[in-house]
């Protein structure tokens, strides 16, 4: 059996795939090196009088190539599994590549069976599934068991060889090689039941190939653009919709979709979309133009849209910002941070100086322990030293400190109010710990009575952290139960009127299963945040996750020591900030090391 990889201009054919066992060893199937996603591998069909075991190893082998419609892949198959194996019925993610196991040659009681049929057993540590819609789900490590049948069958010439009669639908990969064929992309979506009117994108991550797709035949942009067509994920979708009306899809045959020399990109769609508004159509091109931004190669500056009758619309990039979820300020985001007399301060820019915040925060004699500032920067909220109380307070003008908007009663500090955060409508959230009575709190615009939020699926766990995310519609949980602390990601939905909200927080899902004891989260831009925590009995590590849970072979960050808290701004641009316990604050810009901005300070924040 071999398997030939294209790398770069030159093809070589991957060591260990030139024989296979005939005996019933166990085996790992790994075509590629981790993360090497350049790495092009073909399949080769199976060679005559091949043995079970080098069907069984050929047809995992071929799982992991590029073969188009997996026609070769195919191949291993007999001709009734042929045309029923389904290969985009969902991918299934294993630690390693699957070990298979099988009859052994001295187990000579079923020997006369063997020469007939035989069954191979598929083993390994599950970690994650993907979908029918592409969708990520990561998984606490598990066993993972399948069984593959072979039988004898007639081929060209009467001649009877080895083929795989039953076999799950799908596919079965190891990590290095998910990593290799696909890649993670975010489709934009419009949030529902927001009562402010302005329509508000949100990131829906999925995996596509790297490539073409196999099945598909169609390249990565258009894939992409595909997945957005058909919708949002099952996991997204009682938030957010779609402008585009259903049943809009690529025009047939469309198989490759890339900006001209202007920058501009023309998408043929059929004629389901001709009879929409000028408004939904540029609806519809900002989420083309948002799914596609960060791509192709070539950024993609104007987005036209062609219904079955012609051109429906057009929209510059420019346009498309007020979309954006983040109701921000105009400028770069600050940091803030608590000086040692409980003042918040303000970062000032490339000096690395600091100043007080305007306004009582900045100059008043309540000593803060946390901070949470408003992404338009005009606001800011603080808990007090001791968590007992919350308050809210203009960063534009002086004045008193009014009275605290909540309280927590519990008789512990680390009971008490979490740190607070703010979404991109403006609202303010808050976790009372007080293990009497635990609350979830929403202030709506940051002011008035706070408003109890559920969360269903808590199971007994106790909130030590949230985050809210820009556009309003995602929470990113600190949950402890039995001494774990883990990160969860919610579903925040929105029923009743404005007057009389019911809020909720749906479907937590983990988004990190491997780290088992998480201490610091932050957002990092659009669906991606960034986590501080150990797996079980290792050291710390701060690393990048999507919002789906999953990550990428260079998700780690340089290491720093002892962090205790992060923060991330919505621009990636801007540097990753942390608070440690030896070095202080420090930054880490781009393409840089970790450096030390200030000695002392805590609560580090960028708005939100």
């Amino acid at each position: 059996m071999r398997i030939s990889a294209l790398l770069g201009c030159g093809v070589i054919v991957l060591a260990g795939c030139g024989s296979m066992p005939v005996s019933g060893d166990v085996k790992a199937v790994d075509a590629s090196q981790p993360g090497d996603s350049q790495v092009q591998v073909y399949a080769v069909a199976p060679r005559e009088g091949a043995p079970p075991s080098e069907i069984v190893d050929g047809f995992l082998e071929s799982m992991t190539s590029d073969d188009p419609a997996f026609a070769t892949t195919r191949k291993y198959l007999s001709a009734d599994a042929r045309g029923t194996w389904r290969p985009g019925g969902g991918t299934t993610v294993l630690a390693q590549a699957p070990n298979r196991s099988g009859p052994l040659l001295h187990d000579e009681a079923n020997r006369a069976a063997r020469d007939k049929e035989t069954t191979y057993t598929l083993t390994g540590e599950k970690v994650a599934e993907i979908d029918a819609q592409s969708s990520y789900r990561p998984l606490a490590p598990a066993d993972y068991s399948q069984t593959l049948h072979l039988v004898r069958e007639k081929v060209a010439e009467g001649k009877e060889e080895w083929r795989i009669d039953v076999v799950p639908d799908g596919l079965v990969l190891g990590q290095s090689d998910f990593r290799r064929l696909y890649r993670s992309v975010n489709k934009y979506f419009f949030a529902t039941g927001l009562t402010d009117g302005r329509p508000t994108l949100v990131a829906d991550p999925v995996y596509v190939r790297n490539r073409t797709d196999p099945v598909t035949r169609m390249d990565t942009a258009t894939q992409t653009v595909r997945t957005l067509l058909a919708g949002p994920t099952n996991w997204l979708r009682p938030v957010a919709d779609s402008r585009f009306p259903e049943g809009t899809a690529l025009r047939k045959g469309v198989t490759a979709l890339a900006p001209d020399d202007q920058n501009v990109l023309k998408v043929p769609l059929n004629g389901k979309a001709d009879k929409v508004g000028r408004s939904a159509c540029r609806m519809m091109a900002a989420q083309v133009l948002y799914t596609l931004r960060d791509l192709t190669s070539a950024r993609v500056e104007r987005v036209e849209l062609e219904g079955g009758k012609g051109s429906l619309c057009a929209l510059d990039a420019d346009d498309a910002s007020g979309f954006s979820a983040d109701n921000g300020s105009d400028g770069a985001d600050s940091q803030y941070f608590i000086n040692d007399k409980g003042q918040v301060e303000r970062i000032l820019g490339a000096t690395d100086g600091t100043e007080p915040v305007t306004g009582p925060l900045g100059t008043g004699t309540v000593p803060m322990g946390s901070v949470g500032v408003a992404r338009d920067e005009e606001r800011a909220a603080a808990v007090s030293a001791q968590g007992q109380s919350l308050y809210v307070s203009s960063l534009e003008a002086d004045g008193e400190l009014a009275a605290p908007l909540v309280t927590s009663t519990a008789k512990k500090a680390a009971d008490r109010l979490s740190p607070p955060s703010w979404d991109g409508r403006g609202d303010l959230w808050v976790a009372d710990r007080n293990p009497a009575g635990p609350r979830l709190l929403r202030l709506a615009g940051g002011t008035g009575e706070p408003q109890e939020v559920r969360v269903p699926g808590l199971d007994g766990a106790r909130i030590e952290a949230l985050r809210m995310s820009a556009d309003g519609v995602r929470i990113a949980l600190l949950l402890t139960k039995d001494g774990r602390t883990t990160l969860n990601i919610g579903r925040v939905e929105r029923r009743g009127s404005s007057v009389v909200p019911k809020i909720s927080v749906e479907d937590l899902r983990q988004a990190a299963p491997q780290l088992t004891d998480v201490t610091a989260i932050s957002w990092s831009g659009r669906s991606r945040l960034v986590v501080v925590g150990k797996e079980e009995g290792g050291v710390q590590q701060v690393r990048y996750v999507q919002a789906d849970g999953s990550t990428s072979g260079s998700g780690a960050l340089p290491g720093v020591n002892q962090v205790q808290s992060v923060a991330a701004a919505d621009d990636e641009l801007l540097p990753l900030m942390a608070e440690t316990e030896g070095d202080g604050i420090v930054k880490l810009s781009p393409g840089d090391n970790w450096q030390t901005v200030l000695k002392q300070g805590t609560s580090l924040v960028y708005p939100g």
